[in-house]
């Protein structure tokens, strides 16, 4: 089991950036994890969660990014599995974007994928990412890391936006780094968590042969290239 997160990075108490974003979370989930950690990681938005959960609820309950039951775990154990348990956790948009109107919304017990539940979560809209970004930024300024990992496409898109530059093809980048010349910091994405079972393979690797490359490619990184 991936080691849990026990506290969170808090940059703006209560934020109401995106109003309607507000009137349906449970809680903003923000970053977790060592400000002065090498990696830091980042998702597309928390999930709806699940409060009924044991312990992996999701940021949408716990206020910490990456600790749903599925995202959290796989992602955590991802980069637990090749070295970097101290990663810094967080997400492009912090609040969880329902794909229900807020009055159908409110008090979701479900995480869509891995619960069974009602309500789900939609993509972040170009507008939410942008408002929320400068709290990204922050966040990049306050770690310093040596590689940011966006996990899947939208992600990896929200930070190369800085550059003003666009993705052709996600996968063909999937563990390649890339230059993001706004944070000063390289990009290594990697698959988001949800296909990542799928894409593995597709990408013709084994797992093992995916965590290795993951590995090799955040050593070098971390190392000064």
């Amino acid at each position: 089991m991936p080691q849990y997160p026990d506290s969170r990075n808090v940059l703006e108490p209560n934020c109401t950036r995106c109003p309607h974003l507000a009137e349906t979370r449970e809680c903003i989930s923000w970053g977790t994890g060592p400000l002065d950690s090498p990696v830091l990681v980042v998702g597309e938005a928390p999930g709806s969660g699940a409060p009924e959960a044991d312990l992996w609820k999701g940021g949408n309950w716990t206020g910490m990014a990456y600790t749903a039951r599925h995202s959290g775990r796989v992602i955590r154990d991802l980069m637990e599995s090749v070295g970097y348990h101290d990663a810094y956790y967080t997400n492009a948009v912090k609040c969880f974007p329902p794909d229900v109107p807020a009055s159908e919304a409110s008090g979701s017990s479900s995480e869509p994928g891995s619960d069974g539940g009602k309500v789900s979560n939609r993509e972040p809209t170009d507008e939410e990412l942008a408002t929320c970004r400068t709290h990204l930024v922050t966040e990049v300024e306050e770690v310093e890391p040596d590689a940011i990992v966006p996990t899947g496409k939208h992600a990896t898109e929200t930070l190369l936006t800085l550059d003003e530059k666009s993705l052709d093809g996600f996968t063909d980048h999937v563990l390649t780094p890339i230059d993001c010349e706004a944070l000063s910091t390289p990009l290594l994405p990697v698959l988001h968590p949800s296909y990542q079972n799928i894409w593995i393979a597709r990408l013709g690797y084994e797992s093992e042969e995916y965590r290795e490359r993951l590995r090799e490619e955040l050593d070098g990184l971390c190392a000064g290239g």
